[in-house]
């Protein structure tokens, strides 16, 4: 169970996660030591499963971002394990979920244009022995960027 200092600590850390252990014991009203042994602890039980820069897509020159629904032929292992592989292989997918629902998988795509978008749908996805049917959506705009959990 987290108490109200482990949530105030989890929500510091996802606005700014090089925070240092004083920094931290700022934020908490903890000497540095009993800060840096929350994280320790948090990060140990896996609350905290790690630390990522957060990038610019555009600068990346990655302009295309859709949601793709993907159904499957069948729910057998043999068909969809090995989807999943090629899915976690491609790095223009940058998450999937199994869904309830017409699709069996939802997947975020980020793609250089259009026509990147297209080959991987058209040339890699569809072929695929396991795919019945794709259906995409692009991305217009994004109106609140990926947010912290609420903790």
């Amino acid at each position: 169970m987290l108490d109200a200092t482990d949530s105030k600590l989890i929500k510091a850390l996802q606005e700014n996660a090089q925070l240092t252990s004083l920094e931290l014991a700022d934020v908490l009203g903890l000497s540095a030591s009993q800060a840096a042994r929350r994280r320790q602890r948090l990060e140990a039980q896996g609350v905290i499963k790690g630390y990522r820069a957060q990038l610019d897509a555009a600068e990346l020159g990655l302009g295309v971002q859709a949601f793709v629904q993907v159904q499957l032929t069948s729910h057998a292992p043999a068909h969809s394990d090995g989807f999943n592989k090629l899915i976690k292989a491609r790095p223009e997918v940058v998450s999937a979920w199994t869904m309830t629902g017409d699709a069996d998988l939802l997947l975020r795509i980020y793609a250089r244009d259009l026509t990147s978008l297209n080959a991987l749908i058209h040339d890699i996805l569809l072929p695929h022995g396991a795919v019945s049917r794709v259906h995409s959506q692009i991305v217009m705009s994004q109106i609140k960027q990926d947010a912290p959990l609420p903790a």
